[in-house]
């Protein structure tokens, strides 16, 4: 992962992280949706997202989420390196293969620092 890309991750899971320490689950899930969206084409990270993102369902005892994210934890580390849906932002209730509009901020660090990968 570039540097600039692997900074931008690190800000986004971080403050996921400090929010989910002080219970603020809702925008620690915002956090992890743009964590999601960096890292996605890079194995570890887009597992790491998700794993987090378990975490956040399992503190809300939302079933859904916990039960969409164990499939989407394996999925990452098998097929990040080979196909991601663009944009897609990982919750449980969003189709894991579903390309959604990247936010701009996000876009632009894809473009200039993002791995070239296939996506829909």
């Amino acid at each position: 992962m570039h540097p600039e890309l692997r900074r931008a991750y690190d800000v986004e899971m971080t403050a996921a992280m400090n929010l989910y320490d002080v219970g603020n689950f809702q925008p620690a899930f915002s956090h992890l949706a743009r964590a999601h969206i960096l890292g996605q084409s890079f194995p570890i990270a887009h597992a790491r997202t998700h794993w987090w993102m378990l975490k956040v369902g399992w503190q809300r005892r939302d079933l859904v989420e916990i039960v969409g994210q164990l499939p989407r934890i394996l999925g990452a580390l098998l097929f990040s390196r080979v196909w991601v849906p663009k944009g897609n932002t990982g919750g449980a209730r969003v189709p894991p293969f579903k390309s959604m509009p990247i936010p701009e901020d996000l876009q632009m660090l894809l473009d200039k620092h993002g791995r070239d990968v296939k996506t829909v």
